[in-house]
């Protein structure tokens, strides 16, 4: 069975720092990117970041980039988003997933989420 368990969510003061963690299991993840979206409230589920298992490359959405750093631990079957410099508008459900690209559309396999809130 294909677990992906996400962790490390909760609430922080804006400008403050939290790393999410995604625990795959259950299938090798050689051929899969792996993916963080989010969701807020009211809104559509949006990327971003991604990593390729194999190899290593890695997408951003323009929110995160500078700010946000996607990392795997092929070792712990583990992916990490780190989240710096954190703003309001960061608050949102994020979810993990995998898939055969970055499209909303592609993924695989979803965890269920982990709760980010970020107050000002």
């Amino acid at each position: 069975q294909v677990q992906l368990v996400e962790s490390g969510g909760g609430l922080v003061q804006a400008g403050g720092s939290l790393r999410l963690s995604c625990a795959a299991s259950g299938r090798t993840f050689a051929s899969y990117t792996m993916n963080w979206f989010r969701q807020a409230p009211g809104k559509e589920r949006e990327f971003v970041a991604a990593i390729r298992w194999s190899g290593g490359t890695i997408y951003y959405a323009d929110s995160a980039k500078g700010r946000f750093t996607i990392s795997r631990d092929t070792a712990k079957n583990t992916v990490y988003l780190e989240m710096n410099n954190l703003k309001p508008e960061d608050t949102a459900v994020y979810l993990c997933a995998a898939g055969s690209g970055i499209s909303l559309g592609g993924m695989d396999y979803w965890g269920k989420g982990t709760l980010v809130t970020v107050s000002s």
